[in-house]
């Protein structure tokens, strides 16, 4: 068993950090599907806090036996700040990089992109990675269009 002392703010500031990683791993998983491992340590950590930093930010539901965030904590402008920073960042790398990777199979085409080297797969996905950044950074997605075909 280890111990770990901490003051008050950090104890709070770990309940943070954790919400924050159980809200990424369970924020995208229905109820009944969430990783009981991470779940449970979040759960350790939230019932070891102190009686007034516990009931600052948890209600204890006795149906699931289980801390639950307080509305107010889910709301917490910082918290907040910090999820919308996450997933805007997500967001335009996950779209730079499959538009890209969706281009690079239009030029090159499966089979090419098999057996190149990771290094000339880099290359030749550079520029195109590169154009799509510069892109949205200067115009957003005004210039995001999608083709209907029938």
């Amino acid at each position: 068993m280890i111990e770990i002392k901490l003051t008050d703010e950090q104890y709070e500031n770990l309940i943070k950090l954790i919400y924050l990683g159980t809200w990424m791993i369970g924020g995208i998983r229905a109820r009944d599907n969430l990783i009981e491992k991470y779940e449970d340590l979040a759960q350790c950590i939230y019932s070891n806090a102190k009686e007034d930093i516990r009931e600052k930010y948890f209600e204890f539901d006795e149906e699931t036996k289980r801390y639950i965030p307080k509305k107010e904590f889910e709301e917490d402008p910082e918290l907040d700040e910090i999820i919308d920073d996450y997933n805007e960042e997500v967001f335009w790398n996950e779209l730079i990089f499959r538009l890209a990777g969706r281009d690079l199979l239009r030029i090159y085409g499966e089979d090419a992109i098999r057996n190149m080297s990771i290094e000339e797969r880099a290359e030749k996905e550079y520029p195109l990675l590169q154009m799509y950044e510069e892109e949205f950074i200067k115009n957003g997605i005004k210039n995001l269009e999608i083709r209907r075909t029938n």
